[in-house]
């Protein structure tokens, strides 16, 4: 095999992204696109016009899986339906990429991880942060431990502004039927993603959700998560839709150094002295000595087509994906366990009650509704077939 031949599952914003970098931009020459499929019949004309005319198109996963025409399919649907796709395609003996997050709960990720295990075939997940020089450089320099152990993680992540007419460009959006959840589910999984790859799982969560403060939807717009580490460090972790001008800062605190993530620079601030050793020890008026480096990283502007790359790479030749997609499990575990921490009342300790967890879903799931798109932008409005055919089913 010389190149890979991929399918991908859903054109919509994301999917036709995928469709447009391999084929109009050239930035996956390891990979050949040789089918779409869309349950919308208007993205499926959308790749009539705008796809090479050897892409063949269908209008249900199954169809294209069966179809003999493609090695792998990138998943690229509404997050409920990433597992049944995904492990109807193990099943089939394919390859695997999924957008992120890899399902909205975790017996749905388990089940795909256990049918990648059975079928020996490559499972990836588009967390294409983990490629961007500047988040690799931190996780480099926290997992070499010269810097010891966390201290303290604060993340103000408010940069995802959106307007009403956003959550209304679709039926499935802000619902927890459609989506499964608001700012945590559709725009923070990179985030949580990062945040546990940097600093690993904590061991109890404490959340504060709001639900449509900021814009006429059911799920959240609004988050604050506090976490305890097994050392007894601290980490914050705010994120909201509705703050215009919004921040992305990180700061990691360790023994021995802070990091500090801001755009694309990383300030590292190195102690002359560990902290604890110069608190119990250093004089009464005397002043920690540090040296500041700073460092500055560009903005890579392919980092989804980096990790479809290495997607492929792993499949022709072995090498290592960016992502294995059985990590989307600990993202899935760790924004199960913020929401059920708010649904509770009370922090939530982990291994995650993943049974407690799916039962409080349910609960919003039986009063939830599809929203009515009023604004498509470049979508057509879905049929009612359609609503009904990306419906949960539990």
């Amino acid at each position: 095999m010389q190149k890979v031949r991929l399918g991908i599952v859903g054109i919509g914003n994301m999917g036709g992204a995928h469709c447009k970098n391999i084929t109009k931009k050239g930035l996956s020459p390891e990979v050949e696109l040789t089918a779409v499929a869309d349950i919308n019949p208007a993205k499926l004309e959308w790749a009539e016009r705008e796809l090479p005319e050897t892409v063949a198109r269908f209008d249900n996963a199954e169809a294209l899986m069966d179809s003999g025409l493609v090695d792998a399919i990138l998943i690229a649907v509404p997050h409920y339906f990433h597992s049944e796709i995904a492990v109807a395609a193990f099943e089939r003996g394919l390859h695997v990429l999924t957008e992120k997050p890899a399902g909205v709960y975790t017996e749905q990720v388990r089940a795909m991880c256990e049918a990648a295990d059975r079928s020996g075939k490559v499972f990836g997940i588009m967390w294409n942060w983990r490629a961007h020089p500047l988040f690799k450089k931190m996780k480099e320099l926290m997992d070499s431990g010269v810097y010891g152990e966390i201290r303290r993680v604060n993340w103000l992540i408010t940069l995802w502004y959106r307007s009403q007419a956003y959550y209304d460009s679709g039926d499935w959006r802000a619902s927890w039927v459609g989506e499964g959840g608001g700012v945590l589910m559709n725009q923070c999984p990179h985030q949580l993603d990062l945040w546990q790859w940097l600093c690993g799982m904590p061991k109890t969560v404490s959340s504060k959700l709001l639900y449509g403060k900021w814009h006429d939807i059911e799920v959240e717009d609004d988050a604050t998560v506090v976490v305890e580490y097994e050392n007894g460090a601290t980490g914050v972790f705010i994120s909201s839709t509705g703050d215009a001008g919004g921040t992305n800062r990180l700061e990691i605190l360790m023994d021995k150094a802070k990091l500090v993530a801001e755009k694309e620079t990383l300030t590292i601030t190195e102690f002359e002295t560990p902290i604890d050793e110069f608190t119990y020890n250093g004089p009464a008026a005397g002043e920690l000595k540090s040296t500041t480096t700073v460092l500055e990283f560009d903005d890579p502007p392919y980092l989804h087509s980096d990790v479809l790359n290495a997607f492929a790479a792993a499949i022709l030749r072995g090498e290592p994906l960016i992502a294995d997609g059985r990590e989307g499990l600990k993202e899935t575990t760790l924004s199960n366990a913020i929401y059920l921490s708010d649904w509770l009342g009370r922090p939530v300790e982990l291994p995650l009650d993943e049974k407690r967890y799916q039962r409080e879903l349910k609960k919003r799931v039986k009063t939830s509704k599809m929203r009515t798109a009023k604004h498509t932008n470049d979508s057509a409005d879905h049929t009612e077939s359609s609503r009904d055919r990306w419906r949960v089913k539990w």
